[in-house]
């Protein structure tokens, strides 16, 4: 039997499409060295928005970089631990100050014998903070302990010591099995686990397709909301990945330019956080449509430290190889207004 399918709601479904599109565009033209502005959109220009491939945004190229694949000698399960606890804090000063303080990167030794902690609590004293913004964790006192990091700590001897969680995660069979395991554990809410399990399956050591499972964060359950009327017989989740599985019918269908990244199509965590974005965009462009959050908190900032992108080895992406084969980047867009795009 033929599920019911959601309807899209005209005029802001396209907004999604039109949205990756232009983010997409503004992004080559930057790593390409073009001056900014690189959109004519004035909300795209004014306001910070992420990147459409999560993979290409600051904190996790840092994460590929210098956690996921770093080569210092360490061993699987401590590498685990370290994306583990970098994705917790997503904030790079942080995990710069406990490495220069212990003077390596952190191990599962540094963590039971409370070199980690001590580590942790000299980079909160020198950074003003240990975490970044952008998440909203889970309640801090689950371990009892009256400070957020010390919980975090508490997690940590919890998953890695008591529970040999790095071997486990080591024998998942499935994207899926990665998440379930992460999300058994206190603090670690459906969100945070979904995206620790992308970051985990980034490494070398945990390899599954990232179109095998999603999991919408609250950003992207507005996004969907405000894309649709209704959902159908869809749940959320099934609509991330009708998103996925369409994606070039529905950009060819709107005249849209989009060439993924490198050649990489949409997987299902760029389409849950195209979501998110597309919110974020509606609150400027599409006022009425009412939510939880009615404006954009951060506008665009120029960072003009050098853009050196490195994508997981076994992606086979190489920006210097797809640049020798095609044109380079494509010029400003000039598309119909996304308030006029015709929907279905």
């Amino acid at each position: 039997m033929t599920r019911r399918p959601p309807t899209p709601r005209k005029g802001v479904y396209e907004l999604y499409w039109y949205y990756a599109s232009q983010r997409q565009a503004m992004f080559e033209q930057r790593v390409a060295g073009e001056p900014a502005p690189w959109s004519s959109d004035p909300i795209l220009a004014v306001y910070k928005f992420c990147n459409v491939y999560r993979a290409a945004d600051r904190v996790s190229q840092y994460m590929i970089r210098d956690v996921c694949y770093h080569d210092e000698d360490c061993s699987p399960q401590d590498r685990i631990f370290q994306i583990i606890a970098f994705r917790t804090f997503s904030k790079i000063d942080t995990w710069r100050t406990v490495r220069a303080h212990l003077g390596r990167y952190p191990t599962l030794d540094d963590l039971a014998d409370g070199s980690f902690t001590t580590a942790l609590e000299h980079a909160g004293h020198t950074n003003g903070g240990l975490y970044t913004g952008a998440f909203i964790l889970c309640a801090t006192d689950a371990y009892g302990q009256g400070r957020k990091h010390l919980n975090h700590v508490e997690l940590w001897r919890h998953m890695f010591l008591a529970d040999d969680l790095a071997d486990r995660i080591l024998d998942a069979t499935s994207l899926r099995h990665v998440y379930d395991l992460l999300h058994g554990y206190p603090l670690m809410g459906d969100f945070m686990s979904y995206q620790t399990a992308i970051d985990l399956n980034y490494s070398a050591l945990v390899n599954f397709s990232e179109n095998d499972f999603t999991q919408p964060g609250p950003g992207a359950l507005r996004g969907i909301r405000k894309c649709f009327e209704d959902l159908g017989a869809y749940k959320p989740a099934d609509v991330i990945m009708w998103m996925q599985q369409h994606q070039a019918e529905e950009m060819d269908r709107l005249g849209l330019p989009f060439n993924g990244l490198y050649g990489r199509p949409l997987h299902a965590i760029d389409c849950q956080g195209l979501f998110c974005e597309t919110d974020k965009y509606c609150r400027e462009k599409v006022p009425e449509l009412a939510s939880a959050r009615s404006r954009i908190k951060a506008r665009f900032t120029q960072n003009l430290a050098p853009i050196q992108l490195f994508f997981p080895p076994k992606w086979g992406i190489s920006p210097a190889a797809y640049a020798a084969t095609h044109d380079g980047p494509p010029a400003q867009l000039a598309v119909t207004p996304p308030g006029e795009l015709i929907g279905h």
